[in-house]
């Protein structure tokens, strides 16, 4: 059962992973000088918009590496959140935050519980991770 879980938990990081990483890269790609006056337009501060990409693109590939999942995973959620509460809650649920609160969801999921299973940071932290569960046991 727990393989099961593993599984689950490491398509819901990959997915999540691409999701950003497209979003990311979109806001680059489409003139990140846009996204910023965007951002500007609705009162929160452009610079926030190279930080907000920075962020999905970086940690977009992060994830699908299985490179520091739940810090990423946290950012993840504090952008879904801001993302949420300042656009798409006015616009509704359907059209609106439906899609954000999915994300919002699988990124606490990740948050929480991380992801080991085809992750370079399990490699890279093994003996670090076996390290720290051995002292608590004892």
């Amino acid at each position: 059962m727990d393989n099961k879980h593993e599984i689950g938990t490491l398509l819901l990081r990959v997915v999540l992973g691409i999701v950003f990483l497209a979003h990311g890269s979109d806001k680059f790609l489409g003139g990140i000088e846009n996204t910023a006056g965007w951002f500007d337009s609705i009162g929160i501060p452009s610079f926030l918009a190279y930080v907000v990409a920075t962020i999905e693109l970086v940690g977009g590939i992060a994830l699908i590496l299985g490179i520091g999942t739940r810090i990423v995973s946290a950012l993840f959620a504090l952008i879904l959140i801001g993302a949420i509460i300042t656009v798409q809650l006015a616009v509704g649920f359907i059209g609106g935050y439906a899609y954000d609160l999915v994300l919002l969801i699988v990124s606490v999921h990740l948050l929480l519980s991380g992801s080991k299973l085809l992750s370079l940071g399990q490699l890279f932290f093994r003996g670090q991770e076996s390290n720290s569960s051995f002292s608590k046991s004892a």
